[in-house]
């Protein structure tokens, strides 16, 4: 997973104002203690912050895969 899908997943689930919110005031025991935010530019693969961050919130698991991917383009 990259940043960018990390992020487009966090909209998606949370929707932009709140994916915001959590990711920079939610703590998660579960990857060192620290926000998505901090464990982003700490080096945590966002993938790990992403699993972390969807059992704290009690996501679905169906939810937890394949979310950040874009449609794919469509031929002409």
């Amino acid at each position: 997973m990259r940043l960018s899908e990390f992020r487009l997943a966090i909209s998606d689930e949370f929707g932009d104002a709140y994916g915001r919110v959590l990711t920079r005031d939610l703590v998660l025991e579960e990857i060192g203690s620290q926000t998505a935010d901090d464990a982003v530019k700490a080096g945590v693969p966002v993938r790990e912050i992403w699993l972390a961050l969807c059992r704290a919130m009690d996501v679905p698991p169906e939810r937890w895969y394949g979310v950040g991917q874009r449609e794919p383009k469509k031929s002409r």
